[in-house]
């Protein structure tokens, strides 16, 4: 095996090294060629003339559809993925639970809502609230996008949580016992933040996943990022360019959330390594001492 093997696989060879390189740039080759082709096909149907485009150099496009749709696409993630966060913990630390009528019903709320697709839970709480009148007229595709997107991401958030808590070593549980500390205490200063460190990709992702899920309330009337761009589309008849421009948007935003998540990752394991308690010289050398060999 070589010395650059991993857990999962065996570290390539020269020969697979080579294949992978031909493989790639093959690749890079056939995508290359597709973008040319949809670039000409578009350019052949006046997609990219100044007409199509000159709405978007315009403040006006962008105040009035554009930005608009932005910040109900951003508050909605934000709101949900707070709450996710929250609910995600709750019912991750109670699938751990030491009461049996508590992992039950944890996981009974996970299994169901990690199972309803998104834009069903969004439809259903929109006509709940709607005949039952929880929320005015205003704010009701709002707090359907929010509910939705927070019962289906807490519960995969809950099942990161309880999967990194069970990652981390048994030596933590085991001191934190000793040290006496309550099974809340130990969840909350000694298991929680390793997982959430140990986790943080995972959850990053989840909270991209959220935003770009957002754009599902659409489909009952919330104007989003993706509808504002639509509807500018209708009054200017330039989808094409439209489209393009939400997407940018949408792939700068997520983009920026996963550059933030590997820099806070980075800063948190840092900051982990840096707090941990110097070694004491005296004791490093007592200890090298009694390890040298006796020469007998």
């Amino acid at each position: 095996m070589s010395a650059d093997a991993t857990v999962l696989y065996d570290a390539p060879g020269p020969r697979a090294r080579a294949r992978n390189r031909l493989l790639a740039v093959a690749f890079v080759v056939v995508l290359a060629a597709i973008a040319i082709y949809v670039v000409t096909v578009l350019a052949a149907n006046d997609q990219f003339t100044g007409e199509k485009w000159s709405p978007f150099v315009t403040w006006s496009t962008w105040t009035g559809y554009i930005l608009p749709g932005l910040w109900r696409t951003l508050s909605a993630a934000a709101v949900s993925i707070v709450l996710s966060l929250i609910l995600g913990a709750v019912l991750g630390i109670g699938r751990l639970s030491d009461h049996r009528w508590v992992r039950a019903l944890a996981g009974l709320f996970v299994e169901v809502f990690r199972a309803i697709p998104v834009l069903i839970l969004m439809v259903f709480t929109w006509f709940l609230f709607a005949i039952y009148g929880i929320f005015p007229s205003s704010a009701l595709a709002f707090a359907a996008v929010v509910t939705g997107l927070t019962l289906y991401n807490a519960s995969v958030m809950a099942e990161i949580l309880r999967s990194g808590i069970n990652s981390l070593p048994k030596g933590q549980t085991e001191a934190s016992m000793a040290l006496g500390l309550r099974k809340s205490q130990m969840m909350r200063i000694v298991l929680l933040p390793q997982a959430i460190t140990a986790m943080m990709p995972a959850l990053i992702s989840q909270m991209v996943v959220a935003l770009k899920d957002s754009a599902l309330g659409y489909i009952i009337g919330y104007s989003e990022v993706v509808r504002s761009g639509l509807l500018s589309a209708s009054r200017y008849g330039n989808y094409i360019p439209a489209l393009i421009v939400v997407a940018v948007i949408m792939i700068l935003i997520n983009f920026g959330l996963s550059t933030f998540a590997t820099a806070l990752e980075r800063r948190l394991r840092q900051g982990r390594r840096s707090s941990a308690p110097p070694a004491d010289p005296e004791a490093t050398e007592l200890a090298a001492s009694e390890n040298l060999p006796t020469g007998r």
